[in-house]
C-alpha cells in the first residue's frame, strides 16, 4: 500500500474541494493517505510518503500563494528529486502561467510526475473533480 500525502492552501474552497477529491481518487485505489494543510506540512515530513499532491490556487499575478504555501512549498523542493508529485490548484484570471511555472520548478528539482497537473477556473466542476480523483488514483 502507497502512502501518499496531499498538502494544499485554499482560501475560497475551491482548492479544498480539489484536494479532497484527490484524496477521495488514491484511498478508492487503496492508498493510505493524508491531508493537510499548508501551515502543517514541511519538508521533514517528505520521507514518511510514497507520494505527494500540491494543491494551491494562482494567486496575485500568477503566483502561488505567498504567505503559507510557498514557503512551505521552497522548503520541500529539496526533497523532490526522485519523488513521485502531482499538482492542482484552481484561477481566476490568466491562462495557467502560475501552474507552468510551478511545473518547470518541480522539473528542475528533479520531481516524478505522477500525471497531468489539473487545474481548473474558479469552482471545480464535475469534469475537474473527476479528473483530481483521477490524479489521485495515480499516486496511489
Amino acid at each position: 500500500m502507497r502512502n501518499v500525502a496531499v498538502v494544499y492552501w485554499s482560501g475560497t474552497g475551491n482548492t479544498q474541494a480539489m484536494a479532497e477529491a484527490v484524496v477521495s481518487g488514491a484511498r478508492e485505489q487503496g492508498a493510505a493517505v493524508q491531508l493537510y494543510p499548508a501551515l502543517a506540512f514541511d519538508s521533514s515530513m517528505m520521507d514518511q510518503f510514497d507520494a505527494v499532491a500540491f494543491g494551491c490556487p494562482s494567486m496575485g499575478a500568477e503566483q502561488l500563494e505567498e504567505s503559507e504555501f510557498e514557503p512551505m512549498f521552497s522548503d520541500c523542493v529539496q526533497k523532490l528529486n526522485g519523488k513521485t508529485i502531482a499538482l492542482f490548484g484552481s484561477y481566476g484570471w490568466g491562462d495557467g502561467e502560475w501552474m507552468r511555472n510551478w511545473e518547470e520548478t518541480c522539473t528542475q528539482a528533479g520531481a516524478v510526475f505522477a500525471c497531468d497537473s489539473v487545474i481548473c477556473n474558479e469552482a471545480p466542476d464535475e469534469e475537474a473533480l473527476s479528473a483530481c480523483r483521477a490524479l489521485g488514483a495515480s499516486l496511489a
